[in-house]
């Protein structure tokens, strides 16, 4: 499977200078103020504030007494090797059920696997029911806002290989059955916008999906509501574009 190159202005770029503060705070186990922080880094303290009230929330640094930095329990459990899968989907689950809330949907991750489109976790509830799944969604990339998402970080080899072993089929009056056409629009989704499905999947489901860049892995993070609440797609899509640093942050990791 071959990826797209990367441009400069994909979401999520600056998890590289997360991974470095890190990296800066982790190397000084008495603790590290943010203004050493900046110096080591290069990072301007405009720029790293964000970032610590961020790693903060996510318990990945902690602040003593002094006001100086610390690693925190997050990241000392997802760097441990024997429990880092069982500590990692542990806290992804915590911050999908958070950003549920958020948000006002049902939301999941979503991984490009052995040429296969798979939903590896969601969170759901009574008030934010998780889309009925009436197609299975490996079959189903060219018309959700997840295989969509996932289609626009492959090279046409890749999306070809992918439709040749799964067919475009028309599943509601608004999926798009043209393969040029579907590529035509992946190729002009600008990466830092988030993916759509009005109805294209499912009669009475939207959805929104953004790419989850993390290394080499293929991945997104997607929302769905019933077309009752499309009026607040955009939105709740702006949103969960804004809170998934934290998502890319722990597979980065």
């Amino acid at each position: 499977m071959a990826l797209k190159p990367e441009p400069p202005t994909a979401p999520f770029h600056s998890v590289q200078y997360v991974l470095r503060v890190l990296e800066t705070i982790s190397k000084h186990s008495g603790g590290v103020t943010d203004v050493q922080i900046a110096r080591e880094t290069g990072l301007p303290t405009g720029h790293l504030a964000p970032m610590l009230a961020m790693l903060r929330h996510e318990n990945y640094v902690e602040q003593v007494a002094d006001g100086a930095y610390v690693i925190g329990d997050s990241l000392i459990l997802l760097g441990s090797g024997a429990t880092r899968q069982q500590a990692l989907e542990a806290k992804l689950q915590d911050t999908l059920a958070e950003l549920r809330d958020s948000v006002g949907a049902a939301v999941y991750i979503s991984r490009y696997i052995d040429g296969e489109v798979k939903i590896t976790q969601y969170a759901d509830g009574p008030r934010a029911p998780k889309v009925n799944e009436w197609v299975d969604f490996r079959s189903a990339a060219h018309a959700s806002a997840v295989g969509k998402c996932l289609l626009t970080q492959l090279d046409i080899n890749g999306r070809r290989d992918h439709l040749s072993r799964h067919k475009i089929a028309r599943l509601t009056s608004r999926t798009i059955t043209s393969e040029k056409l579907l590529f035509s629009k992946l190729d002009a989704q600008p990466p830092t916008v988030p993916v759509l499905d009005l109805q294209e999947y499912a009669v009475g489901t939207v959805c929104a999906a953004v790419p989850l860049t993390a290394g080499a892995a293929v991945g997104c993070l997607a929302l769905s509501m019933p077309v009752e609440h499309a009026h607040r797609l955009r939105s709740a899509a702006d949103t969960l574009n804004r809170r998934a640093a934290p998502v890319v942050l722990s597979l980065a990791i």
